[in-house]
């Protein structure tokens, strides 16, 4: 299962396009068995690109009716740092409540997890997965791959922003891939056993990656090399 899933990974660094980060979207939705994978950025220019799996009629609803000024989901995202589960949101208003209505009937599922995604110079992101489930069978679910899908919405940010010609990405990095995903780990709440199990290496060998991080940022402590990568946008959370 790990190999399948450090294959998606590979897969989304090799991706040259968005049209081929799309098919390894589709690809890892397959995989987990669910019914939606969903990535959308917004720049630091107010410009937006996706890789998803909605179908184009729901899509083209969304942008229509401009659904983005009420769904709980994005404004829910928009003001956390953490993964949200749609299910802690806010669905009460009326308008909320039509629009989930629209949603479920376009296949959206009516459950959810979204991962926030903050970049240097003003970059938001989501990184979604919903599905049809009951809510015992769902929290098992992202109980059991929160830290992929953390690992999975960094990766496909990243690449994302490659793709798109690095608008959003600091000219300064330094880091090497493994300490930023180290420190991409710490930045979203996970603690270093956690952290190590998700990447497959050592609790020492992770500790090795912070000590080296946290030298090169010049900082005195973990806190600091997190906090120091997350403002210099080396970390995207």
């Amino acid at each position: 299962m790990q190999a399948k899933l450090s294959g998606f990974i590979s897969a989304i660094q090799q991706a040259t396009t968005l049209d081929g980060l799309q098919s390894v979207i589709i690809g890892l939705r397959d995989h987990l068995g669910i019914e939606h994978v969903i990535y959308h950025s917004v720049n630091s220019t107010g410009q937006q690109y996706a890789v998803l799996t909605y179908s184009p009629e729901w899509v083209d609803r969304y942008l229509a009716e401009d659904y983005a000024r009420i769904d709980p989901v994005l404004q829910g995202c928009f003001r956390r740092f953490h993964p949200v589960n749609w299910k802690t949101l806010d669905w009460s208003g009326r308008a909320q409540r039509m629009f989930l209505g629209e949603a479920l009937d376009a296949g959206v599922g009516n459950q959810g997890y979204s991962v926030p995604i903050r970049g240097p110079n003003g970059q938001f992101a989501m990184f979604t997965v919903s599905h049809r489930a009951r809510d015992a069978t769902w929290e098992k679910f992202t109980g059991e791959h929160v830290a992929d899908l953390i690992l999975f919405a960094h990766f496909v940010n990243q690449r994302a922003l490659e793709i798109e010609g690095g608008h959003d990405l600091n000219v300064m990095r330094s880091l090497s891939p493994r300490e930023i995903d180290v420190l991409t780990m710490l930045a979203m709440g996970l603690n270093r056993a956690q952290a190590a199990d998700s990447l497959a290496i050592s609790e020492h060998t992770f500790r090795t990656y912070v000590e080296s991080a946290r030298f090169k940022l010049g900082a005195n402590n973990t806190t600091q090399a997190v906090a120091r990568a997350v403002a210099e946008g080396l970390v995207l959370i």
